[in-house]
């Protein structure tokens, strides 16, 4: 791939960083944005230009963006709290759907103000909606008559991929994420959702029929730089090759860390203590298919499956072992 100058909007954040190192491993000139100088500077030290900016602030983000000059634009904007509650997602996730559609308009009139001619989102492959077949490919609708809990950020989602995929002059792409999992994440060793499997806080609810499909941070990042080259275009689920049920990967999970296997609770009861988006997640959710994006881009992780990720990718990442 050619040199590129390569604008990440939101990569202060652990995806951002990632993509940080693995842009610059290939020699790309890469730009951050982000609004918490203090989170800017880990990216500083990956060797990117920083710029403290608010992408809810057209103007001011107009101005970053022109100045950086990038062909192509990654779109990683969110506010995820370290920690989630069931109870509170809607609250939670109230500046991330903002980011998604307030930001992801304003920073597509951006880059077309700067003459940028690619333009790559972040979205989520766990908003499909939950009929028919467990594993979904890229067409099937999204769930936007969701449970209370989370159907205005399905909303968020989709308005920012259609304002993403019909900005067409800028060679749109959208990335489907699964459950990022290693170093910095939720799903990390030392992570918020590590620690509630080893208090026991994460049962399998009902039969565990709900279908989960993950994504290591290091190949999540991969997939991103492939995504800038000229083959992408649309929208691509980017997941292992192994979606799979909540009673099959959450023993593995609590054996890797270490910890009890978990408890079996009734939906019912998961219902009442903690609301039907709890229960959704984890008895009718969706998984994803990455059949497009390994056909197309001629892209496949490197950790195949989360079987062997939880194993030995919670605390590691393959680059940082064989180049760092």
């Amino acid at each position: 791939m050619r040199f590129m100058r390569v604008l990440i909007a939101g990569g202060s954040g652990v995806l951002g960083r990632s993509l940080v190192v693995q842009l610059r491993r290939a020699g790309h000139e890469v730009t951050c944005l982000g609004r918490s100088p203090v989170r800017l500077l880990a990216a500083r030290d990956l060797g990117a230009q920083v710029v403290a900016c608010d992408a809810l602030d057209q103007l001011e983000l107009t101005q970053a963006v022109q100045k950086a000059r990038p062909e192509v634009i990654v779109n990683k904007l969110t506010a995820i709290p370290a920690t989630l509650s069931p109870r509170r997602r809607s609250e939670q996730f109230a500046a991330t759907d903002r980011l998604r559609t307030l930001g992801g308009r304003n920073l597509v009139a951006a880059g077309r103000a700067a003459g940028a001619r690619r333009l790559v989102a972040q979205s989520v492959a766990f908003m499909y909606q939950p009929v028919g077949g467990w594993i979904k490919a890229e067409e099937a609708p999204l769930w936007l008559d969701a449970p209370s809990e989370m159907r205005r950020s399905v909303a968020a989602i989709a308005e920012l991929e259609e304002t993403v995929l019909t900005a067409r002059d800028l060679k749109p792409v959208v990335l489907r994420y699964g459950y990022l999992y290693g170093p910095g994440t939720m799903l990390a060793a030392d992570g918020s959702m590590a620690a509630a499997v080893r208090r026991g806080r994460l049962p399998i609810v009902g039969k565990g029929d709900g279908h989960w499909s993950f994504i290591h941070i290091e190949d999540a990042a991969a997939a991103t730089v492939s995504a800038m080259g000229e083959r992408a275009g649309g929208v691509y689920n980017v997941v292992d090759d192994e979606p799979a049920a909540v009673r099959d990967w959450l023993p593995v999970l609590a054996d890797a860390l270490g910890a009890r296997r978990p408890s079996s609770m009734p939906a019912m009861l998961v219902r009442w203590l903690a609301g039907p988006y709890a229960v959704s997640v984890m008895t009718e959710q969706r998984g994803a298919s990455n059949d497009k994006i390994c056909a197309e881009l001629e892209w496949e992780p490197q950790w195949k499956s989360w079987r062997e990720g939880f194993l030995t990718g919670l605390d590691q990442c393959l680059l940082q072992s064989q180049h760092g």
